[in-house]
C-alpha cells in the first residue's frame, strides 16, 4: 500500500488566514500582502503570495502527512466562520464558533513557540536524567561501562560522558531527532488544548481606525494589568489568548461571547505583542502603513531581548 507523501514546506499560518491580510497585487501577480523581516526592519520589504509567507521547511519532519490532516480538517471549516464574522453574526451557528476557537488552538500549538518549549523541555529531562544517573546509580553505571567498553570508569566527567551515551541510544531521543516524538506530541497537545479552550467563549474585537497584523508567532497569550501587557506564559496562567484574523479583526478568549469595538490604543498594544512574540517576520495588509510601527518595536524588542 502507498504511504502518504512527506510534505517539506509547511505552512505555520494557514493561508486562508493570510489571505485577510491581502489585496490584489499588479496585473497577474495575484493576492498579495506585505511581510516585514523583524531582524532587518530597514530592508525594503516587497510584497508576497500567501503561498510564499508564514512556512518553515520539515516543521513536522516525521510522517507529516499525519499532522496535515489534523490541520486541515480545522482549515476546511474556516472560511465559513470568517464569514460570519464579517457579517457581524459569528455567534450565530455553534458549528462556526467551535471552527474559530479551533483556528485560534492550531496556530497556538503548530508555532516556532511550540516547538522551542518542546525542545527546551526535552533537553532540560536530558540533562536532568545524566544528573540522576550519576547521584542514585553510580556503581551500576561503572558496570555497565565495563560490560560494554571494557573500561574502568572513576570520574564524573567520565561517568556523565558514558550516561550521555546510554541516553542518547534510547527510544526517546531516537524518536526525537527522527521528528516522531514532536509530532506525537504536536497532536496530542493539539487535542489537550482544544479541550480546555472549548470551555471557553469567544470575544471578536474590531478595530475602530487602525488595522491588526499578524506575527508568526500569532496565537499568543496574555495577561494585562494595568497599563502593563506580558505575554508568553502558560496557557493556565494567562487571561486570555488572541489571533488576529484579518486588519479589522482579531479573536480572543474569554469568559462571554462578545464583539466589541476597539479604539486604536488597544490595537496598537495587541500588533506589538504580535511583534514582540514573533520569531521573525511579521505580515500585515499592503495599505495599512504599519512599516513605520513594525520597524519601531522591532528595534525595542531587540533591545529587550538577552
Amino acid at each position: 500500500m502507498a504511504t502518504a507523501q512527506q510534505t517539506s514546506r509547511q505552512h505555520l499560518i494557514s493561508q486562508v488566514l493570510l489571505k485577510q491580510f491581502t489585496m490584489p497585487g499588479p496585473k497577474g501577480s495575484g493576492w498579495q500582502l506585505r511581510p516585514f523581516d523583524l531582524r532587518n526592519p530597514g530592508r525594503l520589504h516587497k510584497l508576497k503570495s500567501t503561498r510564499a509567507c508564514g512556512w518553515t521547511e520539515n516543521f513536522v519532519a516525521f510522517d507529516s502527512a499525519s499532522a496535515e490532516e489534523l490541520w486541515c480538517a480545522v482549515e476546511r471549516r474556516t472560511p465559513a466562520a470568517l464569514s460570519a464574522v464579517h457579517a457581524g453574526t459569528p455567534f450565530t451557528d455553534p458549528l462556526h464558533m467551535a471552527a474559530l476557537r479551533d483556528l485560534v488552538v492550531l496556530h497556538y500549538v503548530r508555532s516556532h513557540h511550540y516547538r522551542n518549549v518542546h525542545t527546551g523541555a526535552l533537553e532540560r529531562s536530558r540533562a536532568g536524567l545524566v544528573g540522576k544517573l550519576i547521584r542514585n546509580y553510580p556503581e551500576q553505571l561503572r558496570r555497565e561501562a565495563l560490560r560494554a567498553t571494557g573500561l574502568h570508569l572513576s570520574g564524573s566527567r567520565s561517568l556523565s560522558a558514558f550516561a550521555e551515551r546510554l541516553i542518547e541510544r534510547s527510544s526517546v531521543i531516537r524518536d526525537h531527532e527522527t521528528g516522531k516524538l514532536f509530532r506525537t506530541s504536536i497532536e496530542d497537545t493539539f487535542y489537550k488544548v482544544r479541550a480546555m479552550a472549548s470551555t471557553w467563549r469567544l470575544e471578536v474585537l474590531v478595530s475602530e481606525t487602525s488595522q491588526f497584523l499578524i506575527g508568526d508567532n500569532p496565537a499568543v497569550t496574555i495577561c494585562t494589568k494595568g497599563s502593563a501587557t506580558t505575554y508568553g506564559m502558560a496557557l493556565g496562567d494567562a487571561q486570555t489568548l488572541v489571533l488576529p484574523i484579518g486588519p479589522r479583526h482579531l479573536l480572543a478568549l474569554g469568559p462571554m461571547n462578545v464583539m466589541s469595538t476597539v479604539p486604536q490604543a488597544l490595537v496598537d498594544r495587541l500588533n506589538a505583542v504580535q511583534i514582540h512574540a514573533a520569531d521573525r517576520y511579521v505580515y500585515m495588509h499592503p495599505k495599512s502603513g504599519l512599516e513605520a510601527f513594525a520597524g519601531i518595536a522591532a528595534r525595542q524588542a531587540s533591545q529587550e531581548r538577552p
